[in-house]
């Protein structure tokens, strides 16, 4: 199985590292969309060595396309976009504090408490900021 990914504020530090790692740890991508702001339409991310992704906005992109998104664009663009996705059945993981304190939300450390994604439901959650 793979899955169609969006990674939303790619032309970030942690966003370029984000496409790193999922091409190094060969996570079974089918589709990958390299998202930011609307200033950075048109700027280009690698994925892997070979493979150059032409940044889409935020703002524009249908979320029903991308299985999972992975967010490091901070907490207001993770409250207004993670939502939106959330709501088209995309699995969000967000990496600012937005929805750190929800206790509906679960806050998983693959080193720490990889369990804690068995409770996992999807579900519409608000993030207090």
């Amino acid at each position: 199985m793979s899955y169609n990914i969006a990674v939303v504020g790619a032309t970030g530090a942690v966003g370029r590292e984000m496409l790193q790692t999922l091409f190094e740890r060969k996570f079974p991508v089918k589709n990958i969309f390299a998202l930011a702001s609307r200033s950075s339409v048109g700027k280009e991310v690698s994925f892997g060595d070979d493979k150059i992704l032409k940044v889409s906005s935020v703002d524009d992109f249908n979320f029903e396309k991308a299985d999972i998104a992975l967010f490091s664009a901070g907490s207001d663009i993770a409250k207004k976009f993670g939502l939106k996705a959330g709501v088209k059945g995309c699995i969000v993981i967000d990496n600012s504090s937005c929805f750190r304190m929800d206790d509906k939300v679960p806050l998983i450390v693959p080193e720490v408490n990889p369990e804690a994604i068995n409770g996992y439901k999807n579900k519409k959650h608000n993030c207090k900021s």
